[in-house]
């Protein structure tokens, strides 16, 4: 723990966050178990999108734990890597099609 910023053991502390706000704690943890509920999606599916959620938001804990729950739910290493992947090259997308606003601005100004 000593050379990292993030101590996996507050991944368990997780829920302690409704001690300082019980109500908006309530209501996430709520909307959360909701979201993760089966659905049109399937739960396994949702854990593969939150998996590639986790890496494009660069949140360790959350790629720690759906991580081990997609293994849970019999997600292969080659499915979680092309979730990563696919989340990577939306991300990498997001910031190229920004540069049209940047090529836009520098014709603006250079004209």
């Amino acid at each position: 723990m000593a050379n990292s910023y993030y101590d996996p053991a507050d991944l368990r502390k997780f829920g302690n966050i409704t001690e300082w706000s019980e109500e908006l704690g309530t209501k996430f943890f709520d909307y959360y178990g909701k979201v993760f509920e089966e659905g049109a999606l399937s739960a396994r599916e949702k854990s593969l999108i939150a998996l590639a959620v986790a890496h494009v938001v660069k949140c360790p804990y959350c790629i720690d734990a759906y991580t081990k729950d997609g293994l849970q739910r019999g997600i292969t290493k080659e499915e979680m890597m092309e979730a990563v992947h696919a989340g990577a090259a939306i991300e990498s997308g997001a910031t190229l099609v920004h540069g049209v606003m940047m090529m836009n601005k520098y014709n603006k100004l250079s004209m």
